[in-house]
Protein backbone atom coordinates (compact mmCIF):
# COMPACT_ATOMS: atom_id res chain seq x y z
CA UNK A 1 0.00 0.00 0.00
CA UNK A 2 3.19 2.35 0.51
CA UNK A 3 3.79 3.28 -3.14
CA UNK A 4 6.30 5.69 -4.96
CA UNK A 5 5.54 7.96 -7.52
CA UNK A 6 7.43 10.24 -10.30
CA UNK A 7 6.16 14.12 -10.34
CA UNK A 8 7.49 16.43 -12.97
CA UNK A 9 6.49 19.86 -12.15
CA UNK A 10 6.70 20.90 -15.79
CA UNK A 11 8.46 24.17 -17.21
CA UNK A 12 5.49 26.15 -17.70
CA UNK A 13 5.02 25.96 -13.45
CA UNK A 14 8.74 26.05 -12.52
CA UNK A 15 8.53 29.89 -14.84
CA UNK A 16 5.42 30.84 -13.00
CA UNK A 17 6.83 30.31 -9.64
CA UNK A 18 4.51 27.86 -8.00
CA UNK A 19 6.51 24.93 -7.19
CA UNK A 20 6.07 25.71 -3.47
CA UNK A 21 2.70 25.77 -3.75
CA UNK A 22 2.00 22.72 -5.91
CA UNK A 23 4.51 20.96 -3.32
CA UNK A 24 2.53 22.13 -0.49
CA UNK A 25 -0.26 20.16 -1.48
CA UNK A 26 1.18 17.35 -1.62
CA UNK A 27 3.17 17.14 1.88
CA UNK A 28 -0.43 18.35 3.26
CA UNK A 29 -2.08 15.24 2.30
CA UNK A 30 0.72 13.08 4.13
CA UNK A 31 2.72 12.51 0.92
CA UNK A 32 6.59 12.76 1.79
CA UNK A 33 9.31 13.88 -0.71
CA UNK A 34 11.93 10.62 -1.13
CA UNK A 35 13.63 12.68 -4.00
CA UNK A 36 13.77 16.07 -6.00
CA UNK A 37 16.10 17.47 -8.62
CA UNK A 38 15.85 20.62 -10.67
CA UNK A 39 17.13 19.72 -13.82
CA UNK A 40 17.10 20.68 -17.76
CA UNK A 41 16.46 17.95 -19.97
CA UNK A 42 17.42 17.29 -23.73
CA UNK A 43 15.15 15.43 -26.60
CA UNK A 44 17.06 12.39 -26.27
CA UNK A 45 16.26 11.93 -23.10
CA UNK A 46 12.67 13.64 -23.65
CA UNK A 47 12.00 10.44 -25.69
CA UNK A 48 12.93 8.05 -23.37
CA UNK A 49 9.96 9.60 -20.57
CA UNK A 50 7.37 9.76 -23.16
CA UNK A 51 8.49 6.97 -25.16
CA UNK A 52 4.61 6.13 -25.65
CA UNK A 53 3.50 9.26 -27.12
CA UNK A 54 6.54 9.39 -29.75
CA UNK A 55 4.35 8.54 -32.61
CA UNK A 56 1.06 10.39 -31.70
CA UNK A 57 0.54 13.68 -33.75
CA UNK A 58 1.31 15.83 -30.45
CA UNK A 59 4.99 14.65 -29.73
CA UNK A 60 6.60 17.22 -31.16
CA UNK A 61 4.81 19.50 -29.02
CA UNK A 62 5.39 17.84 -26.06
CA UNK A 63 9.15 17.35 -26.50
CA UNK A 64 9.23 20.97 -26.89
CA UNK A 65 7.16 21.94 -24.28
CA UNK A 66 9.28 19.76 -22.01
CA UNK A 67 13.07 20.55 -23.03
CA UNK A 68 11.93 24.51 -23.09
CA UNK A 69 13.07 25.13 -19.70
CA UNK A 70 14.27 23.74 -15.78
CA UNK A 71 11.90 20.82 -14.29
CA UNK A 72 11.51 19.95 -11.27
CA UNK A 73 11.67 15.98 -10.87
CA UNK A 74 10.19 14.74 -7.43
CA UNK A 75 9.47 10.62 -6.02
CA UNK A 76 6.76 11.32 -3.54
CA UNK A 77 5.56 8.62 -1.19
CA UNK A 78 3.01 7.88 0.75
CA UNK A 79 -0.06 5.44 1.13
CA UNK A 80 -1.90 4.68 -2.20
CA UNK A 81 0.20 7.62 -3.53
CA UNK A 82 0.18 6.87 -7.20
CA UNK A 83 -4.07 7.57 -7.23
CA UNK A 84 -3.62 10.21 -4.17
CA UNK A 85 -1.68 12.15 -6.31
CA UNK A 86 -3.52 11.78 -9.38
CA UNK A 87 -6.51 12.98 -7.98
CA UNK A 88 -4.68 16.28 -6.42
CA UNK A 89 -3.56 17.02 -9.75
CA UNK A 90 -6.29 16.33 -12.11
CA UNK A 91 -7.49 15.64 -15.49
CA UNK A 92 -4.73 15.86 -17.96
CA UNK A 93 -6.40 18.74 -19.80
CA UNK A 94 -6.59 21.52 -17.59
CA UNK A 95 -10.77 22.88 -19.03
CA UNK A 96 -11.99 19.41 -17.36
CA UNK A 97 -9.99 19.28 -14.35
CA UNK A 98 -12.25 20.57 -11.30
CA UNK A 99 -11.06 23.38 -8.60
CA UNK A 100 -9.57 22.35 -6.07
CA UNK A 101 -6.91 19.80 -8.21
CA UNK A 102 -3.75 21.67 -9.32
CA UNK A 103 -4.73 21.89 -13.21
CA UNK A 104 -7.92 23.17 -12.41
CA UNK A 105 -6.71 25.84 -10.09
CA UNK A 106 -3.69 26.81 -12.21
CA UNK A 107 -4.24 25.71 -15.76
CA UNK A 108 -6.92 26.49 -18.41
CA UNK A 109 -6.02 25.35 -21.81
CA UNK A 110 -7.50 22.88 -23.85
CA UNK A 111 -7.07 20.51 -26.49
CA UNK A 112 -9.10 22.53 -28.65
CA UNK A 113 -7.39 25.63 -28.14
CA UNK A 114 -3.77 23.53 -28.62
CA UNK A 115 -4.75 21.44 -31.09
CA UNK A 116 -5.60 24.54 -33.16
CA UNK A 117 -2.18 26.19 -32.52
CA UNK A 118 -0.07 22.83 -32.72
CA UNK A 119 1.05 23.12 -29.25
CA UNK A 120 1.38 21.04 -26.19
CA UNK A 121 -1.21 21.76 -23.50
CA UNK A 122 0.42 23.77 -20.55
CA UNK A 123 -0.82 21.46 -17.65
CA UNK A 124 1.48 22.42 -15.08
CA UNK A 125 2.48 18.69 -13.74
CA UNK A 126 3.56 14.85 -15.17
CA UNK A 127 2.29 12.47 -12.51
CA UNK A 128 2.55 8.30 -13.16
CA UNK A 129 -0.64 7.18 -14.08
CA UNK A 130 0.05 3.38 -12.62
CA UNK A 131 2.31 1.91 -10.37
CA UNK A 132 4.33 0.05 -12.93
CA UNK A 133 4.42 3.47 -14.69
CA UNK A 134 5.80 5.10 -11.67
CA UNK A 135 8.50 2.22 -10.94
CA UNK A 136 9.66 2.66 -14.77
CA UNK A 137 9.25 6.47 -14.58
CA UNK A 138 11.36 6.48 -10.79
CA UNK A 139 14.03 3.98 -12.34
CA UNK A 140 14.41 6.59 -15.13
CA UNK A 141 14.58 9.92 -13.47
CA UNK A 142 16.81 8.44 -10.28
CA UNK A 143 19.45 6.28 -8.99
CA UNK A 144 18.57 3.95 -5.90
CA UNK A 145 20.82 6.08 -4.14
CA UNK A 146 19.15 9.53 -5.30
CA UNK A 147 16.19 8.28 -3.25
CA UNK A 148 15.91 8.49 0.87
CA UNK A 149 13.95 6.80 3.92
CA UNK A 150 12.92 8.88 6.89
CA UNK A 151 9.80 9.33 8.65
CA UNK A 152 7.39 12.10 8.83
CA UNK A 153 5.51 13.30 11.90
CA UNK A 154 2.24 12.41 9.28
CA UNK A 155 3.70 8.83 9.51
CA UNK A 156 3.99 8.10 12.81
CA UNK A 157 0.21 9.67 13.81
CA UNK A 158 -1.14 7.78 10.72
CA UNK A 159 0.54 4.57 10.11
Amino acid sequence: MIERSLILIKPDGVERGIIGEILSRFEKAGLKIAGMRLVHIDEKFAKKHYKAHIDKPFYKGLEKMITEGPVVAMVLEGLHAVEIIRKIVGPTEPRTAPPGTIRGDYAHHSYEYTDKKGIAVKNLIHASGTKKEADEEIKLWFSESDLFDYETVHERHVF
